[in-house]
């Protein structure tokens, strides 16, 4: 993968930043949502069940590139804390599917709304022009992460 020298000190630049924006998000979210203490493995395999729900714990592990074994005991923690439910796949009663519980349709609601007010409160600090590059790089923010599930996927084939 060759890569430009000024595109690779942009991501330098920028790798940092996210990584420390997404893990404040999550650290702070979860608890304000009233969730307690939900393990950043846990919520990352919450989410992948809401949106993808009927997944297979097989799937869920490829796509979130994780060991089938590590989702096994998330989903485990998971099903305890009565967020995620296994069904028989109809298919093949051999394999199960998970499906978000409707409490965890009401978990993630309340995380989402809960980092909007959190975001929100932070953007209110900024200056006017801070903002308005903040929300302008949101179309482009996403179209960068679309293209790297997709490339990740093709990577794993």
């Amino acid at each position: 993968m060759d890569v430009d020298g000024t595109v690779l000190r942009e991501a330098r630049a920028l790798v940092p930043v996210l990584y420390q924006l997404g893990r404040v998000m999550r650290l702070q979210g979860v608890d304000e949502a009233g969730l307690g203490q939900l393990p950043p493995s846990e919520l990352e395999v919450l989410r992948y069940v809401l949106e993808t729900p009927g997944v297979s714990v097989s799937t869920l592990a490829r796509d979130l590139g994780l060991h089938a074994s590590n989702v096994s005991a998330t989903v485990r923690a998971l099903m305890a804390r009565g967020l995620i439910r296994r069904e028989p796949d109809p298919s093949d009663r051999r394999a199960v599917r998970l499906h978000p519980t409707v409490d965890a349709a009401h978990g993630s609601a309340r995380i989402e709304d809960s980092w909007a007010r959190i975001f929100a409160a932070a953007l209110d600090d900024l200056t006017d022009e801070q903002r308005t590059a903040v929300a302008s790089a949101a179309p482009a923010l996403g179209a960068l992460a679309e293209r790297l599930r997709t490339r990740r996927a093709a990577e794993r084939g």
